[in-house]
């Protein structure tokens, strides 16, 4: 049975304890399809982002571009553990030369691992949450990226989760992966992949010995933007204290000089200038900070520029007033959604308010570029209310192994 855990809120709003948990007689369906392990190198790029473009629930920290780069800067503290599922015949063997209907990113590592300490590696989580715990020494299998993504998915065509998520967990069943819990994070509140998933468990869940929650995991603040309105519209729809203190910070702002958020054309080349306004505003607890996990953060973020590209789904932008140039954002874009991932600002600004003139510019940015949706992601940081945001939760599956 599916056993949330005792001090979890409800999975996803409106439920209670996620999606209907399948009884051990369910039958599991034929093997139409097997999950094989296969090394992230040998998979074709065009192949992974295919699958992700099949999937609507995907963003780009499922992409493979975001997952090669994650691999390149912090691949020494994980393994391996990708897995393709393919079409089997009915003994179970892949059909030759079949293209695999799912990839699902997987690594596996200790739940704490020696270089976390050295690194300042941790998964970042909400405080308000109190989740199912698990030993620090447990090998366990997460999705690919989890650090530093803040959604993940299944990567297949809807009308084929089902059969992933079967071949998924049986490959886990096997006797291929050594594990003592399964720990994935990120899945998004309505995603039919974490219902898939869900379901494929509680089916063996009985007969492998295996304890299953489902739970939430963290939020993300999410503004709905209006469909064809302008900053005029937005700021309309919010309260009048926070109205009122927007405008006031924009208008301070520009009686000093044009506020400007400007892409980059060649973030690569202005990495190092992002950095220095990131590290001006957090320092010590910063990304790219003087220890070996802010080295690994340069090589990712430096990866991610090269892999994608100036006109890819990841853009680095600086916010100035005037001459001056105050901010800097990293953000992502989706089908629908610009997703506001990291930022840096400078502190000698505050008179400014450059954290409002920032968002401010993202959220006129989002209105021109006709998306639905500005996307905070993980965090329930106050700021993010200010502007109109509703929590959307994200949840985490957990399986662990019996002792015994």
């Amino acid at each position: 049975m599916t056993i949330p855990a005792l001090t979890a809120e409800p999975v996803c709003p409106g439920a209670v304890g996620g999606p209907p948990n399948p009884t051990a007689s369910t039958p599991i369906p034929d093997a139409r399809f097997i999950a094989l392990a296969r090394p992230f190198e040998s998979i074709a790029a065009a192949s992974w982002d295919a699958l992700v473009a099949a999937n609507p629930w995907a963003t780009p920290f499922s992409g493979w571009a975001f997952q090669r780069a994650w691999w390149d800067a912090y691949g020494a503290n994980a393994h391996d553990e990708t897995v393709v599922v393919l079409p089997a015949d009915p003994s179970g063997t892949p059909i030759p030369g079949a293209e695999p209907i799912g990839i699902v990113p997987l690594m596996h590592r200790h739940e704490v691992e020696p270089s976390d300490l050295i690194g300042h590696t941790r998964m970042r989580q909400s405080a308000a949450v109190e989740l199912t715990a698990v030993s620090p020494s447990a090998t366990s299998i997460f999705f690919g990226a989890s650090y530093h993504a803040d959604y993940a998915s299944l990567l297949a065509a809807p009308r084929d989760l089902d059969a992933v998520a079967d071949a998924v967990a049986a490959y886990l069943a096997g006797p291929g992966p050594d594990w003592d819990a399964v720990d994935l994070r990120r899945l998004r509140c309505g995603d039919p992949a974490a219902e898939a998933l869900a379901a494929a468990f509680g089916r063996r869940e009985q007969a492998d010995g295996w304890t299953l929650n489902l739970e939430r995991e963290d939020v993300c603040p999410v503004v709905t933007l209006p469909d064809g309105g302008d900053f005029d519209d937005f700021l309309a729809a919010l309260g009048r204290k926070e109205r009122h203190e927007i405008r006031r910070k924009l208008h301070r702002a520009e009686a000093v000089g044009e506020v400007r958020l400007t892409r980059s054309a060649d973030p690569r080349a202005d990495l190092p200038a992002f950095i220095e306004l990131h590290q001006k505003r957090w320092g010590a607890e910063g990304l790219f900070s003087e220890t070996p996990g802010g080295t690994m953060s340069r090589v990712f973020f430096r990866r991610l520029f090269e892999l994608l590209g100036p006109d890819g789904p990841l853009v680095l932008s600086f916010l100035a007033v005037g001459d001056r140039r105050i901010g800097a954002g990293v953000h992502l874009e989706d089908r629908q959604s610009l997703l506001y991932y990291n930022a840096g600002l400078d502190p000698s600004a505050r008179e400014l308010s450059p954290g409002v003139l920032l968002v401010a510019s993202y959220v006129r940015a989002a209105l021109a570029g006709g998306f639905r949706r500005m996307d905070f992601l993980r965090g329930d940081e106050p700021y993010k209310y200010e502007w109109g945001a509703h929590d959307e939760p994200i949840q985490r599956l957990l399986v662990r192994r019996s002792v015994g």
